[in-house]
C-alpha cells in the first residue's frame, strides 16, 4: 500500500451492537473500524477533452495504479508511453482521477456505456466472452517455473502484508511474487478486480508489463476477470486460496496460464497448465 494516509481514508469507525446466544445487548454500543467503499471516476483527458470512463467502487488508496491498471487490462491503453501522468483529485474531495494522455485515445461508446452501467465489474462491460480471448493475441509463452512449496508460501506472505484487511476484516488483497516468493507489489480493496487492477496498474506505470515471470496470489475466490486481467498483464500463474469459477478455469487453459486454487499450506488443486509447477528448483 503506497499511501501514506492509507489507514485514514481507506477505513471507518462504525457503531455497532455485538449480539451473543443468549445475550441481546443491544444497549452497549460499540465502535468499530469498517472498511471504505467510495465510488471513483476513471476519466481520459487530452488537451480541453475529458471523457468519463467508468466509475467504480474502491477502497480510496492507490487510485492512480487503479485507474492504470483498469485502463491497461481493458484494453483502452496498451502503452505505458499514451500516458503523459495520471492525478488523483482525492485530495480535493473529489472522487476522479485523470489519465492524461499524449494523444487521443478512443474508446468504443458501447463499452463505455457498459462500465458506467456496470460499474463494479470488470467483465460486465464485455458482451462477448469470445471476443476476450481474441484480444490477447494468443497464449502466454513464459519459461517460468515455480515449486510447490514457493506457491504454497505465498498466501501467507500476502495475508502478513494485508494491513487494511487487520483492521476491518473487509478486503481482498492481490500480489504479485517472483519465482523465489518474493513479494513484488500488493494492493488491498473491497472489489477483489480492482485489487488486481492495482497491481498491474504499478507494473504498467514502472513499464514492466508484460510480467511473463510474475505469479498473481489473490486472498479470495478466482473469477474470470481476474483471469482475464492477469491475461492482459502477460503473467502466467494466477493462485488463490480458494475456488475458481468454471470460466476462469476456462480462461486460464485458453489464455496459457496456469491456475492453482484452495492453495494451502498443505495442499493445492492445479486447474489448467500444471506443467509450471515443479518439486524442486
Amino acid at each position: 500500500m503506497s499511501d501514506p494516509d492509507a489507514d485514514q481514508v481507506a477505513s471507518v469507525e462504525a457503531t455497532t451492537w455485538s449480539v451473543r446466544p443468549g445475550q441481546l445487548a443491544l444497549s452497549f454500543p460499540t465502535q468499530e473500524t469498517v472498511a471504505t467503499e467510495e465510488p471513483l471516476e476513471i476519466r481520459l483527458v487530452h488537451g480541453d477533452h475529458v471523457e468519463t470512463v467508468s466509475v467504480t467502487m474502491r477502497t480510496p488508496t492507490d487510485d492512480e495504479s487503479l485507474a492504470a491498471g483498469f485502463l491497461f487490462t481493458e484494453g483502452i491503453l496498451t502503452d505505458r508511453d499514451q500516458v503523459e501522468r495520471i492525478v488523483s483529485h482525492r485530495a480535493t474531495g473529489d472522487h476522479v482521477v485523470d489519465a492524461r494522455t499524449r494523444h487521443p485515445v478512443k474508446v468504443d461508446p458501447d463499452l463505455r456505456r457498459q462500465f458506467l452501467t456496470n460499474s463494479s465489474c470488470g467483465v460486465c462491460g464485455r458482451a462477448l466472452v469470445k471476443g476476450l480471448f481474441a484480444e490477447r493475441g494468443g497464449p502466454i509463452r513464459s519459461d517460468l517455473t515455480v515449486t510447490a512449496a514457493r506457491l504454497r508460501e505465498m498466501p501467507r506472505t500476502l495475508r502478513a502484508a494485508q494491513r487494511l484487511f487487520e483492521r476491518t476484516g473487509g478486503l481482498h488483497a492481490a500480489g504479485l511474487f517472483d519465482r523465489n516468493g518474493y513479494l513484488l507489489t500488493s494492493a488491498e480493496d473491497v472489489g477483489r478486480h480492482n485489487a488486481v487492477d492495482k497491481v498491474v496498474g504499478v507494473r504498467f506505470l514502472e513499464r514492466k508489463l508484460p510480467d511473463s515471470h510474475a505469479i498473481l496470489q489473490v486472498s479470495g475466490r478466482v473469477s474470470f476477470e481476474i483471469v482475464q486481467k492477469a491475461g492482459a498483464a502477460g503473467i502466467p500463474v494466477v493462485s488463490a486460496v480458494s475456488a475458481p469459477s468454471s470460466l476462469a478455469v476456462t480462461a486460464a487453459d485458453r489464455l496459457g496460464i496456469t491456475l492453482a486454487a484452495f492453495v494451502r499450506e498443505d495442499r493445492m488443486n492445479l486447474y489448467a497448465h500444471p506443467e509450471r509447477v515443479v518439486d524442486s528448483e
